[in-house]
């Protein structure tokens, strides 16, 4: 493996951090201000980068490459783009005050640089407070969730290093869904006499205004206003003091009607204003800004009620000579009134959010949250510490640990009763493509991998809910659940999909109990491939039928993306049938499977990859009802919109998937091998400049990337509509195959030219989008981390297995995680097993192909636990 660079950002005037968008692995962090960076970026790449600060279902704030706050997604929809602002583009900043006794105070806004895109304008900028005086330098530095703004200037007698997070530990689903930003300002002096200083954040009032144009009321029908008769009142207690944000006026339906708080943990000198005047041209503005750089405190200023008030709220430190201090700030929100994706104007449209059922308002939210920060950011940077110092290349690490980011922002949620649901992406102010898609969410192996809970209860409500009496999946579930099948539309790779995401996820949790719960829904959801009219109704293992998928239209006949899907569905379904008792239905399962997958090599491989033969049904009255969606051909009888003799980016998918659950190869390994090769010969292109694409463009210029398909065969008159395009969850599926198939460099590179892509300067290294912001399939990252390090684990057989490479390798099954440290040495590996968090069940533990160690008695393993053992090597190695 590539070799690590330590990076520690420490409380001192050196801020060091690496080359312009260069990557290091993360250092230790020890709690006095050192994290550890997996990724640095410059002042030329900080100005798409927008890092979400929020919890798993609870909305996000981004964190600005300069240090800015931006797209503020707390009000229960996107708001990309949005910062909430009043007269003369003032809204939410922080700025410092900083004097020696006797010296010039410095003043400044604790932000970067603006970009030079945001200087002109036809009344000059209009950038978010554009006319404060900022830091002359600044560089980002990131290891999800952790990130961190340094600001410097020659001008200053002391830098500044905000450390941001939310936090995120593993398995811990309740710590990771904390509706909060925690803002730690360090300030640096780097003078040699002490430094009286102060921080003071300001904040708009802007409850009701949710980002959208219009806002909305909670029917969805436009309010010509959004903030109304809103407030701002000052509490104080041992632990904080701040600004709590409520409304007297915005229809408490609404989405946007909630209420936000703004504190400063643990200080003794705070002070505040609960509004700021304003006379006109300015003068609010110029007010707080002459009072704050008088002394570096604030004046309460008489201030009559107004619909969007601003409030600030400063804390004093004195910095001695070369010394640090840090202040916090705390950021909560309670905005309880999701609405469904499927509204009937009806009072059950409105469904609610899980962690507004945890406090009473954001007050409260912040009383709760703040006494358990100290340990929250242990186990958070621990989590990245162990992550991040993992011997997977960076580029892997950076994939991975990035995109879930998209588990915090507004493409997911829950609902009061703890369940997870999933929109595919967001648009800029609404989520985009609703009701947890199969088809998509197939893709995705984070949250199986770190939060099984959560992967568990969408695995209950696809077949709890939506699975009607014949076995149809209803691809988009409906909300509130008595809605669930309302949709009525089954997608033949989602359901495919779902039935291995089960046999996964019992596998990863050893629940039987789970399994029998979902069994007969499993097994009805596979046979419904076999009814008349249906995906293979003359049940030879091969789907002939009307197959829609995630390319959003309809293929007809025999295809590698569909049929590898339901190859692993009948192996799935054999592995849980067998669990269960249900030998019969087991034995059907691999007959199938047997038939199927001799059929598709035989048939659909051409020599280099796996093809589509379309065969069109004599009649639309042929298809089964609930397999047209309407988005496909017009013409059943000559279709459009099929692959053909494509070479399709993921049509190995299913096989993918296959190596994620343990279930081996679905069709023979060297054509597996072949058609990766063959992937990367056709579908890599080096530089766009050339290229054609007749829809959406992910790529431009001279960027890298595998479309999704390429025609060296032949192409049909009217492909399937994504041909053109790139989209990073297909590609992660081509790469991280290569990565189970050993071939590491090409793998690694693939996933290099996605990565490179997201740099800051382009787009934000948070944000892979699809259809829509954040999108869930980019989360087929995750895999490569198992697919690297060889980590297998059965909760049903308690067995767990790596490659047999020497290293440190991160592990975690949904429910437990960890570190296993590998070493070679003679006849035997030593292996170091530690458990950080959750509980394992540890009955056996496999080098895979090298050796393996077995217990007379599974041990039950808890956070802490730590296992020093040696595995004798098999003859040969």
């Amino acid at each position: 493996m590539s070799g690590r660079k330590i990076i520690v950002i420490a409380a001192s005037a050196a801020l060091c951090l690496s080359a312009p968008g260069s990557v290091a692995s993360a250092g230790a962090a020890d709690g006095n201000g050192t994290w550890p960076v997996l990724k640095a970026y410059d002042r030329d790449h900080l100005a798409r980068i927008s890092l979400p600060l929020g919890g798993i279902g609870t909305g996000t704030v981004g964190l600005g490459g300069r240090g800015n706050l931006r797209d503020w997604e707390i009000m229960n929809r996107p708001a990309k783009g949005y910062t909430p602002s009043r007269g003369q583009q003032t809204g939410p900043f922080f700025a410092v005050f900083a004097a020696a006794e006797g010296g010039r105070a410095f003043v400044r806004a604790l932000e970067g640089p603006l970009p030079v895109e945001a200087y002109e304008n036809s009344h000059g900028s209009t950038a978010t407070n554009h006319g404060l005086p900022r830091f002359g330098e600044a560089s980002f530095a990131a290891a999800y969730p952790l990130g961190q703004v340094l600001l410097s200037d020659p001008a200053a007698p002391l830098e500044v290093r905000l450390e941001a997070f939310n936090p995120l530990v593993p398995c811990d689903v309740e710590a990771s869904g904390l509706p909060a930003a925690v803002l730690r300002y360090v300030l640096i002096n780097k003078t040699e006499a002490p430094l009286r200083a102060a921080v003071c954040g300001s904040l708009p009032n802007f409850i009701g205004a949710d980002g959208s144009s219009p806002a909305r009321d909670w029917k969805g029908d436009p309010l010509t206003t959004g903030c109304k008769a809103n407030r701002i009142a000052f509490r104080s207690k041992p632990l904080l003091s701040g600004l709590y944000l409520t409304s007297e006026g915005v229809d408490v339906k609404s989405p946007a009607w909630g209420t936000i708080a703004l504190t400063v943990l643990d200080q003794p000198v705070v002070s505040r204003r609960t509004g700021w005047p304003d006379k006109g041209w300015g003068s609010a503005l110029l007010d707080f800004w002459d009072d704050f750089a008088a002394d570096g405190a604030l004046s309460e200023r008489p201030v009559p009620a107004e619909d969007m008030p601003m409030g600030s709220l400063a804390a004093e430190v004195v910095i001695p000579a070369g010394e640090s201090r840090a202040i916090t700030f705390l950021l909560t929100w309670h905005f309880p009134n999701r609405m469904t994706w499927t509204p009937k104007d009806a009072p059950e449209d409105l469904i609610g959010n899980f962690y507004t059922t945890l406090y009473a308002d954001a007050w409260d939210a912040a009383e709760k949250i703040a006494p358990r920060l100290p340990v929250l950011e242990t186990a958070t940077v621990d989590f990245v510490r162990a992550f991040c110092g993992s011997d997977l290349p960076a580029e892997v690490k950076e994939a991975a640990l990035f995109n879930l980011s998209t588990l915090r922002t507004q493409t997911c949620f829950r609902t009061p009763d703890g369940l997870f649901f999933g929109f595919e992406g967001c648009s800029n102010s609404s989520g985009c493509c609703w009701g947890s898609c199969t088809h998509v969410w197939n893709y995705e192996q984070a949250t199986a991998h770190l939060f099984g809970r959560l992967a568990r209860s969408m695995r209950e409500v696809e077949f709890g809910r939506a699975v009607d009496a014949n076995g149809l999946m209803s691809f988009r579930v409906g909300l509130p659940l008595d809605r669930a099948r309302g949709f009525g539309r089954a997608a033949a790779d989602g359901q495919m999909g779902c039935i291995m995401k089960a046999h996964r996820d019992w596998r990863l949790s050893g629940d039987d109990a789970f399994l029998r719960r979902l069994w007969p829904n499993v097994r009805k959801a596979l046979e419904f491939c076999w009814i008349k009219g249906g995906w293979d109704a003359d049940r030879d293992g091969v789907m002939e039928g009307c197959q829609h998928n995630t390319m959003d239209v309809e293929y007809y006949g025999p295809n590698p993306q569909m049929g590898i899907w339901y190859l692993g569905a009948l192996r799935a379904g054999e592995e849980m049938a067998g669990r269960v008792g249900d030998r019969a239905f087991a034995a059907e399962c691999r007959r199938l499977f047997e038939r199927g997958r001799a059929w598709i090599d035989a048939n659909l491989f051409n020599g280099e990859y796996y093809v589509h033969e379309v065969r069109p049904p004599r009649a639309a009255s042929d298809i089964a009802p609930g397999l047209v969606v309407g988005m496909g051909a017009s013409d059943v009888g000559r279709p459009d919109y099929q692959l053909g003799q494509g070479c399709l980016v993921d049509q190995l998918v299913g096989q993918f998937m296959a190596h994620v659950g343990g279930l081996g190869y679905l069709v023979d390994p060297t054509h597996v091998r072949t058609t990766l090769a063959n992937i990367l010969k056709y579908n890599r292109r080096e530089g766009f400049n050339g290229h054609f694409n007749c829809l959406r463009s992910f790529v431009l210029g001279d960027e890298t990337a595998l479309l999704m398909a390429s025609y060296p065969k032949g192409r049909p008159e009217n492909p399937f509509p994504y041909f053109t395009e790139v989209m990073t969850g297909f590609e992660y599926v081509a790469a991280i195959g290569l990565l189970f198939e050993g071939e590491t460099a090409e793998g690694v590179r693939v996933i290099r030219d996605i990565r490179n892509r997201y740099d800051g300067r382009k787009r934000s290294p948070f944000d892979e989008a699809e259809c829509g912001h954040h999108y869930a399939r980019a989360m087929a990252s995750w895999a490569a981390v198992p697919a690297l390090s060889g980590f297998r684990y059965s909760g049903v057989e308690k067995a767990l297995a790596f490659a047999p490479a020497a290293g440190t390798w991160f592990w975690s099954s949904g429910d437990a995680w960890g570190t296993c440290r590998i070493e070679a040495g003679g006849d035997v590996y030593r292996v170091g097993l530690e458990v950080r968090g959750g509980r394992v069940g540890l009955g056996s533990f496999e080098l895979s192909g090298a050796g393996h160690k077995r217990w007379p008695k599974p041990q039950d393993l808890r956070a802490g636990a730590t296992l020093e053992f040696e595995v004798r090597k098999a003859k040969g190695r």
